[in-house]
Order: C-alpha cells, then sequence, then structure tokens
C-alpha cells in the first residue's frame, strides 16, 4: 500500500485542498498532519484568540475527515521531526503541502525538502492553496513584485483563478498512525469574550449567509461602523478553513458591483503576500524608510496603554480598540484609524500597534497585519505615505449618528447623535456626568509633531 502525508497549515479545510486531493490521487491512503510547532509559541504569534480558534478548526477538520473514513493526526515538536517521525510509522514516501509567503514558512519548506531528499522521499508543495494566485504568479518588468497595488489589481483581475475542487469522498488514512489529542479551546485561558468560532463548517456557513444575504450590497455598506455589514471571514481565510480561490469564483459569478468590490478586497489579500513572499524582512522591518524618529516607548508608555485599552478620549478610536478588547476582531475602518492614531497622531512606532494587534486579532495574518500597518504608518507601499486619519472627521463620516461609539463605549450612550464623538465640547456641568477622559493630546498638536518628524512642514 502507498501512502502519503499531507501537512497542513494555515489550509485547515477539506473543501478546495489541492494537497490533499494530489495525495489522495497518488496513493493508497493518506495521513493529514497537523504538527504543534513550539517555536511559532515561542515568537508571541499563538495568542490565545488563535490558539482558541485554531483548536475549532482542526476539531472540525477532524470531524470531516472522519466523516469519510479518516482522521486528523496531530503531533506536537519541529514539524521537520514530526513529518519524518509520521512518514516511518507510515511508511509514506512524499509529502504535499500548501506553500506559505513568510520567512518562516520559506525556512520551514527549505528545511523539509532537503530532510526529505536525504531520506530518498520527495516535497510537493502546491500553490494557490492559500491565496487565489501564487504570489510570483504575476511580476512587472524588471521586479520581483507589485509594490503598486492598482497595476496589480489590473493584472491579477486578468489572469484565470484555478479550478475550485470538490471534497473527497473518502479518505483513508492508516490504522497504527498515532496522535495527539485534539487541543481544545475550553482548555485555553485569556480569550476575548466575544470570539467567534472557528472551523471550515462555522466558515462555509458564513460564506453562503453572506452569499445570500450580505456581499451584493458590500461596496455602499463595507466602510458602515455601526452596520456591521462586512463578511468577517477575515479569520477563516488566515486558518485557510475557506479558500480564497472558491471565494473569488462564487462572488465573480454574482455579476454585482457589490460582489466585485469584495473581490477587490480578496485582490488586497493576494497583493500583500506577494510583496512579504518577496520582501520577508518587511514582517519587521520598514518597506520604505522614511527616516522616522518614533517616540521610545518609554517615554509614550502611558499614550500607548490608553490606546490600547480604549481610553484615547476619541471616542471612535477607544470603541475600535474595545471592540478588538472583546471580539479579536476590528471593522477594518477601526483598523485604519485606530493605526493612524497610534502611528501619526500619538506617533508611536508601527511595530507597536502591529505587535499588540498580533496578540489579539483572530485574523493576525502576518502578511496583512504588518503590510497594512506599514500602510497606515507611511513606511509600506502607499502611495501617499503623510496621509493622516481625522478621526472626528471619520467618525462622523462613518458613523454619522454615533450608534457604533455608543455600542462599545457605553459610558457615553447618554449622549445623543454625534455629539457624541466629540464629548470634550460639552459645558462643564454637562462633561462632569461622564466618566469618560479627556483627549490624549489635541490632534493639531499631534499633526504638528507628525509633520516636524517627517520634515514636512
Amino acid at each position: 500500500m502507498t501512502v502519503s502525508v499531507v501537512l497542513y497549515t494555515s489550509d485547515l479545510r477539506v473543501h478546495d485542498h489541492p494537497p490533499l486531493r494530489a495525495a489522495l490521487a497518488r496513493a493508497d491512503a493518506v495521513v493529514p498532519l497537523f504538527v504543534r510547532d513550539p517555536a511559532i509559541d515561542g515568537t508571541g504569534f499563538a495568542g490565545p484568540n488563535r490558539r482558541a480558534f485554531l483548536a475549532d478548526c482542526l476539531t472540525d477538520l477532524d470531524r470531516r475527515l472522519r466523516d469519510r473514513g479518516g482522521r486528523l493526526v496531530v503531533r506536537a515538536g519541529d514539524p521537520v521531526d514530526e513529518v519524518r517521525a509520521v512518514m516511518k510509522e507510515a511508511d509514506a514516501d512524499e509529502v504535499h503541502m500548501a506553500a506559505g509567503v513568510s520567512r518562516y514558512a520559506q525556512g520551514r519548506e527549505r528545511r523539509l525538502r532537503e530532510a526529505l531528499a536525504a531520506d530518498g522521499h520527495r516535497l510537493h508543495v502546491h500553490d494557490a492553496v492559500i491565496t487565489a494566485l501564487p504570489p510570483g504568479a504575476v511580476t512587472p518588468t524588471n521586479s520581483d513584485h507589485f509594490a503598486v497595488f492598482t497595476p496589480y489589481l489590473r493584472r491579477w483581475s486578468a489572469q484565470g483563478v484555478r479550478a475550485v475542487l470538490g471534497a473527497p469522498r473518502t479518505v483513508r488514512v492508516p490504522d497504527h498512525v498515532r496522535s495527539q489529542p485534539l487541543p481544545a479551546r475550553d482548555d485555553i485561558t485569556g480569550t476575548s469574550p466575544g470570539l467567534a468560532r472557528g472551523g471550515e463548517s462555522e466558515g462555509r456557513k458564513r460564506w453562503k449567509a453572506w452569499l445570500r444575504d450580505g456581499i451584493d450590497r458590500y461596496g455602499e455598506r463595507h466602510d458602515d461602523l455601526a452596520g456591521d455589514a462586512t463578511s468577517k471571514l477575515s479569520p477563516h481565510l488566515h486558518f485557510g478553513t475557506l479558500s480564497c480561490a472558491e471565494l473569488v469564483h462564487h462572488a465573480r459569478a454574482r455579476a454585482t458591483p457589490g460582489a466585485e468590490d469584495f473581490v477587490r478586497q480578496l485582490c488586497w489579500r493576494d497583493f500583500h503576500h506577494q510583496v512579504l513572499a518577496a520582501r520577508p524582512r518587511t514582517a519587521s522591518a520598514d518597506y520604505r524608510t522614511r527616516g522616522d524618529r518614533w517616540r521610545s516607548q518609554e517615554s509614550a508608555a502611558q499614550d500607548i496603554l490608553a490606546w490600547q485599552e480604549g481610553r484615547t478620549g476619541y471616542p471612535i478610536i477607544d470603541a475600535s480598540m474595545r471592540q478588538l478588547l472583546h471580539e479579536g476582531w476590528m471593522h477594518n475602518r477601526g483598523r485604519l484609524l485606530t493605526a493612524s492614531f497610534l502611528t501619526k497622531t500619538l506617533y508611536v512606532d508601527w511595530r507597536v500597534g502591529a505587535r499588540h494587534f498580533q496578540r489579539l486579532l483572530v485574523d493576525g495574518d502576518i502578511a496583512n497585519n504588518q503590510l497594512n500597518w506599514q500602510w497606515m504608518a507611511g513606511t509600506g507601499t502607499d502611495s501617499r505615505p503623510n496621509r493622516v486619519l481625522n478621526p472626528v472627521l471619520q467618525a462622523k463620516r462613518y458613523d454619522p449618528d454615533g450608534a457604533y461609539v455608543r455600542r462599545w463605549v457605553p459610558e457615553l450612550a447618554g449622549l445623543p447623535g454625534a455629539a457624541v464623538h466629540e464629548p470634550w465640547k460639552l459645558p462643564g456641568r454637562e462633561r462632569e456626568r461622564y466618566d469618560y477622559p479627556e483627549p490624549l493630546l489635541e490632534l493639531a498638536d499631534g499633526l504638528g509633531r507628525f509633520k516636524r518628524a517627517r520634515g514636512i512642514d
């Protein structure tokens, strides 16, 4: 009997899974394997929210494999060592896995390829499993990646996305390959109280509901903070419980402006992955340095803490940060506003904000989190690196009646309409009724400091 190993990473599904389908086509049996890597825990990347969501994903993946006669094998340790051990145990002769883009993923793939070659085995790495198009599928003349989104979008849109693969009917797994117990969400402490459930079953249910009720109006509603009208599919894309290629196909079939706007967002995700694949160092270093002399974390410590806890005195910022604390997720408009506020109004290094988001965000993807932070800090691919978002004007535009702020900043719930966005303007005695901090600083002062630091006075 021939056996192949399918190494799962950020692709925790059975639908539209090229490595699984290829392994099943080439072998009599497969070992679906997930390795819990302590090196990832050591980097601080595996925060409680993502570990809890991952536990859901693994439980659901195991259930779906068992429905097909198989099961998920879980191990803990160095991925290369564990894959080799499983191959020996199962008498397997090849491994299939999805391509990754981070420095760590690329290093893991290289080490695994070298180790398997030394053992006389093969590694098959499959593209377009985590993204719709492989990171290097479209490149400009004289460069290995696109640094500007719009031309990338044009080229990306002209490319055909691979065909969607159905879920296999049968998955045969050797009985004697041992597995550790699946992790359980209930065993993980420190999670956000409103954290969503994970797993392919939940992801596909949410996707079907989004196709039915949300996608066609996405363009007109996606910036409505109170309307909560985004798909909330980003955690499922991050863990790969949904296939980006499948989402593109189904969205394009709608042929509506809202669906096309949604596809554009999926393209942004591919764009950031192709930047990181070409420039792995941008996970921690400026893509384009601006010579910033960021405030030290010591001197800005109180401002950073107030930002993290949602106590800046700017209600739209605080509402967004409190949503993050409660849900492990934040509306995209809120992400832009809070990132602009930290990096340009408070003039704090984008890496401080990116680390905080990575600790809490269930969809904390290295490519999208780090490069979106760089976009707002002006050190990334933004063609307007010195733009500053005014939180008051943005609040009045995207939360005009203040419903989003009142939802997440209940101490201001008594303020009517747009008045909730500027509580500091209340008359003295009325202001005293609200247990809410004064603004950390005047917006004009923050803007002036930023301009001086960037030399753009």
